[in-house]
């Protein structure tokens, strides 16, 4: 990881344009990984679930199933998307930002950010796989709604962590 701390540094040392610019790459690539979990892990997930158990009704709040979305494929898209937001916010913390920011604080802030954005996702993809899979089949259909769903949470998420780790790793031993 020396060239990627060399690749910061020259950022950083060319203005905070450039220096934003290069975390927004790295956080690209981050994206992406946190894509391919939230776009094909609820179809690994659904594999072991019964037939029953991937249509079963529910209605929860603002949540009801479809004839295309049970409970079952309702859990494994929104396992999928906690678990790729942890990933995420774990790199993107220590290798996108460089930042040492107190995860006792930032965490929990993160966490409140990223339940509003699952229930929000949670809400639209049964939508959006209703809309689909009539269309190009169930399987892609999850896979359509995941990576919409993603892409939305994509250009809500930059700004966001920008503002909770800007505490640098530097910054913090400058000060002592």
């Amino acid at each position: 990881m020396g060239k990627l701390n060399n690749i910061d540094k020259a950022a950083a040392g060319k203005g905070s344009a450039i220096n934003t610019l290069w975390q927004f790459v790295k956080f690209i690539v981050v994206s992406l990984g946190a894509f391919v979990i939230q776009t094909f892990l609820p179809l690994l997930l659904k594999l072991p679930m019964s037939e029953e158990f991937l249509y079963r009704e529910f209605s929860f709040w603002v949540f009801k199933s479809t004839a295309e979305v049970g409970l079952g494929i309702f859990i494994a898209a929104n396992l999928s998307n906690i678990i790729a937001q942890i990933v995420s916010f774990f790199i993107n913390r220590d290798k996108t930002f460089n930042s040492d920011a107190n995860v006792a604080v930032t965490l929990p802030i993160y966490i409140v950010f990223t339940i509003a954005l699952i229930c929000f996702s949670a809400w639209l993809s049964p939508t959006l796989i209703t809309f689909f899979a009539d269309k190009v089949g169930e399987n892609a259909a999850i896979s359509i709604s995941g990576a919409c769903c993603g892409a939305i949470q994509f250009f809500l998420y930059f700004p966001v962590d920008k503002l909770l780790f800007r505490k640098k790793k530097e910054e913090k031993a400058e000060e002592k």
